[in-house]
């Protein structure tokens, strides 16, 4: 879709956002060259849906990385434009056999996705059955960069993460910006601050709010571990990093029966 605001591309495979450039800006989302775009594969790159489970699944290796979300088709319910001009898509996910084979609660999840010159997205999760349900969720945005190398990230000072690159371990992040050096798998734990990326080399900053969202999840595989993976390749991990809106680990969401719960992120570009 394309208006006088934004270029956006979307997909219901994973109710996946591929792509999302405002109007005479660089493309804010990463899309790897090297993604395979096949039925049972995740898109790598955009805006992967990660749910129930975040990461390996904590009982069972065979079930998939990340849940099952980003690999379904979802339902598109409604595409509109609002009265501001930005165009709103929702879409819907819902228990089935399958998923209902890999994780056992009824379930509905809808994403709400409106692009303009900002970027909004709402994930809203049902609990449609008789008991409770626990579940993990991240909207795993992969943010294009000019080199990663050089960017900070700015609002996670202070803040205790589990370092998933050094076996799990708990520590606390220092009083500078985050920069990015070699793999990085950290989940920034009770924080609902907002995150801001310095992009020296495009000459820009992209602003990532949350609501309803206790944990942030900051990733990036560096060389080494890029070159292990088909569908990153040599050089485009220095094209990205993953700044994740997300409820995991202990900030895993527990619904009553017929509750819901939203979770948003709104990202904005700003001038250096």
């Amino acid at each position: 879709m394309q208006t006088d605001r934004c270029r956006a591309r979307l997909t219901p495979y994973g109710g996946q956002l591929c792509e999302w450039t405002p109007a005479g800006q660089a493309p804010v989302l990463f899309l790897s060259p090297h993604s395979a775009f096949a039925v049972g594969t995740p898109i790598r790159g955009g805006v992967p849906i990660c749910f129930p489970w975040f990461g390996p699944h904590p009982t069972d290796a065979t079930k998939p990385a990340h849940g099952f979300a980003r690999t379904r088709t979802w339902q598109v319910v409604s595409v509109a434009r609002d009265g501001g001009g930005d165009v709103r898509v929702t879409l819907r996910l819902a228990a089935d056999a399958d998923t209902l084979a890999l994780w056992t609660a009824p379930f509905a999840l809808s994403l709400t996705i409106s692009v303009g010159a900002s970027l909004e997205m709402t994930a809203e999760v049902e609990n449609v059955g008789a008991d409770a349900i626990v579940y993990e969720l991240a909207l795993h945005a992969y943010l294009a960069v000019g080199d990663v190398d050089a960017v900070r990230i700015r609002g996670l000072e202070g803040t205790r993460f589990v370092d998933k690159v050094d076996g799990g371990k708990e520590k606390v992040a220092g009083a500078e910006p985050l920069a990015i050096a070699g793999e990085t798998d950290r989940v920034f734990l009770d924080t609902t601050t907002t995150c801001v990326i310095d992009d020296p080399v495009l000459a820009r900053r992209l602003r990532i709010e949350k609501r309803n969202s206790r944990a942030t999840v900051v990733w990036n595989p560096g060389r080494d571990r890029a070159r292990t993976m088909r569908d990153v390749g040599e050089e485009s991990w220095r094209r990205f990093v993953c700044v994740e809106t997300a409820n995991v680990g202990p900030h895993a969401v527990r619904l009553a029966p017929r509750a819901r719960h939203a979770m948003s992120a709104r990202i904005d570009v700003t001038p250096p």
